[in-house]
């Protein structure tokens, strides 16, 4: 099914309860990711990332759809996004989740009942580890993160070697991957190339020392497009599966398309004369007799404030210009003198028709993870 028949569906059956939705894509996920594979070589695994609630698509049904397409590794933020992952949905015997965040020693005894992989950045969680897994009479897996340049979470360079050989002599912790992120994935040389660098020194010499062959990842949507070398034994896609591109400002040249239609609802027309005022603050008036169409989001849905008087909308096949302030449930539109737009008309926030979620996030001056992880919770997802 194109993505036109897909909306046109879904238009035609949203019900009348939900005056905003979030249609869901599975055909142009399983575009992306054959787009994604088609990029690097056949021996690379890919861990779809999964975290923020997939980016606001829903995780569980989106993990549903890349396991139907073969992908068994997952990665989410922390280990409540993990449980959460695994209670809503019944992965694959052979699939794995990864928790980003280095974890609260309190918390290791939910890696172990729950079954996720672990990141370790220090010698203490290590131990901590170590500890807790010998108690429990299991085997923790565990990932180590090497910061080799982000500045956020991991082990220096340096102090690697030291890590990854406690890790070996504690006979209930299982090391199944080492990886790194980018800074500025987007810039393939300089800094970018540096890391690398810094990354296949650290992995060879533990390889060299060990005599064992690690699984080592690096790669992320940026790096997938502008690096290719730095598609090692597996890729972190996260914007790329969700149709959108790394840099908004930037498309690449990858085929991708986006998975999220962001839709609302005409729920009011008037016309108003030439300098009236429109929404909180006043910040637009109409130079003229105008249209004025109040659609059914706001900034508690997911459509930014910041996108007041600089996005535009697409209903029946036009673009109008978004007015005033964006209000925390409804928002404003200048029709014109355009006598077609009607009460109950679905209006395309952003998606596969009308202005896309990277345009959008230009206008808004941020970026489109931000717009897709910001559809909130009371948006209904339509899986089509």
């Amino acid at each position: 099914m194109s993505a036109d028949q897909e909306h046109s569906t879904c238009s035609g059956t949203a019900p009348d309860l939900h005056l905003s939705e979030a249609f869901i894509s599975l055909g142009n996920l399983r575009h992306n990711l054959a787009t994604i594979r088609a990029a690097i070589k056949p021996t690379c695994r890919i861990m779809g990332i999964v975290k923020a609630n997939a980016y606001g698509h829903g995780a569980p049904e989106i993990t549903a759809a890349l396991e139907q397409e073969g992908v068994r590794d997952f990665g989410v933020a922390n280990i409540q996004e993990a449980i959460e992952l695994k209670q809503s949905y019944r992965m694959q015997a052979d699939s794995r989740v990864l928790a980003f965040a280095s974890p609260l020693v309190q918390q290791i005894g939910l890696y172990l009942r729950h079954d996720v992989e672990m990141t370790v950045c220090d010698h203490e969680t290590a131990i901590a580890g170590e500890a807790e897994a010998s108690a429990a009479g299991k085997k923790l897996r565990v990932q180590v993160k090497v910061d080799t340049g982000m500045g956020r979470l991991g082990v220096t360079p340096e102090e690697a070697a030291s890590l990854l050989e406690t890790i070996d002599r504690s006979p209930h912790l299982e090391l199944t991957g080492i990886y790194t992120h980018f800074a500025e994935s987007h810039i393939p040389d300089g800094f970018t190339a540096l890391q690398l660098e810094r990354f296949l020194q650290v992995t060879g010499a533990y390889e060299r020392a060990s005599g064992k062959n690690v699984l080592k990842h690096a790669a992320n949507s940026g790096a997938i497009i502008c690096l290719p070398d730095s598609a090692l034994d597996m890729v972190r896609p996260g914007i790329l599966l969700y149709g959108c591109h790394p840099l908004d400002s930037k498309p690449s040249t990858l085929p991708v398309r986006p998975v999220m239609q962001f839709q609302c609802r005409v729920i009011f027309v008037k016309e108003v004369a030439a300098g009236t005022t429109i929404s909180y603050n006043r910040t637009w008036s109409a130079p003229d007799r105008r249209r004025i169409a109040t659609i059914s989001a706001g900034y508690a849905d997911g459509f930014h404030r910041t996108l007041s008087n600089r996005a535009t909308v697409f209903i029946n096949g036009r673009t109008y210009h978004q007015v005033g302030t964006v209000t925390m449930d409804q928002t404003m539109v200048d029709l014109g003198d355009d006598l077609s737009v009607s009460v109950g008309d679905a209006v395309v926030l952003f998606g596969w028709e009308g202005p896309t979620a990277g345009q959008q996030a230009i206008a808004a001056g941020t970026i489109s993870y931000e717009l897709l992880c910001a559809v909130s919770r009371r948006v209904r997802r339509v899986f089509v």
